[in-house]
């Protein structure tokens, strides 16, 4: 469902990956639990598709989710977090704010070098 799903984005068809993409987090949900990575990784691609349909509140809501989520189960350097952190980081500069999207940006950037 993801990879179609993913297609679906490729081609800016954002009605069928969205659909997909919130099927994959349910089964996930359901299936695998809520915090398992490849239930977060199905929830950041939802949040990736929201973002490009410019549904900034949803998008920053799921992604937050996802990164506290990783954080919390993978811990705050593994690198599915910080793709989440980059990725809400992205979001809130779309949102346009500026105050928190450099900084959580730079959390990201220090972060990534130590690892």
């Amino acid at each position: 469902m993801n990879n179609l799903a993913s297609t679906y984005q490729y081609k800016g068809r954002w009605e069928g990956a969205e659909l997909l993409e919130v099927r994959a987090v349910e089964t996930g949900q359901r299936v695998l639990g809520e915090e398992h990575p490849n239930t977060l990784s199905s929830m950041a691609n939802l949040a990736l598709t929201y973002r490009n349909q410019g549904r900034w509140k949803e998008a920053d809501s799921l992604e937050v989710q996802v990164m506290e989520a990783s954080s919390r189960v993978l811990g705050e350097e593994h690198p599915y977090t910080l793709i989440s952190m980059s990725n809400l980081a992205l979001i809130l500069k779309d949102m346009g704010r500026n105050g928190d999207a450099p900084r959580l940006l730079q959390t990201y950037c220090d972060l990534r070098q130590q690892v």
